[in-house]
């Protein structure tokens, strides 16, 4: 995988290793079709914002999951090292969705996330549509944390506007306020 996503573009499919349910299983994005999938890239297991961010992913879990999507954490780690700190701590070890393992970097790059001169990923969320099309990115410094609760907000506005065709939401719209109809003013409650 050499390409870098785009918004609107159907991803390509990948498989990797994951550390999942105290095993390690070959995972694919073709084995998500028909959910919503939100895939979440770190830098490193055994460091300091990481466990924080996933920690709440693994809170926020449930919530995900009644939303019809299903999370993917990705790091430059083996699985070894995902099963190593799953073990190790009591936050990783809420962790209930895949781990996933991109030792080659390759899924990072196709991301965008690869830091080359550091063999790590940038941080990282995309989330992915039931027809494994990218709706949704977000990029930034390893420095700073990420939201579970804003990623499920943009997760909620996705899949709103999806199945409500010629609707759109406006600035941190959340299900049940008042959507938008281009052209005119906002839309009651849905």
């Amino acid at each position: 995988m050499h390409f870098m996503t785009a918004i609107g573009q159907k991803i390509s499919d990948f498989e990797s290793d994951a550390y999942h349910e105290e095993e390690i299983k070959k995972i694919k994005l073709s084995d998500y079709r028909g959910k919503w999938l939100v895939l979440l890239f770190y830098p490193a297991d055994f460091t300091f914002i990481c466990p924080t961010e996933l920690g709440e992913a693994a809170d926020l879990y449930p919530e995900f999951q009644k939303n019809e999507a299903e999370i993917l954490s990705v790091s430059t780690d083996t699985v070894f090292t995902h099963k190593a700190w799953h073990d190790a701590s009591a936050v990783i070890k809420k962790i209930k969705y895949p781990m996933m393992a991109d030792p080659t970097g390759n899924l990072c790059r196709a991301f965008g996330t690869y830091l080359e001169n550091e063999g790590l990923s940038l941080r990282g969320t995309f989330i992915i549509d039931p027809d494994g099309v990218l709706k949704a990115s977000d990029i930034h410094d390893n420095s700073i944390g990420r939201s579970g609760a804003e990623i499920l907000r943009k997760l909620q506005a996705a899949k709103f506007v999806r199945e409500n065709k010629g609707l759109v939401c406006p600035a941190s719209w959340h299900p049940g306020e008042k959507t938008l109809k281009p052209g005119l003013d906002l839309v009651g409650k849905i």
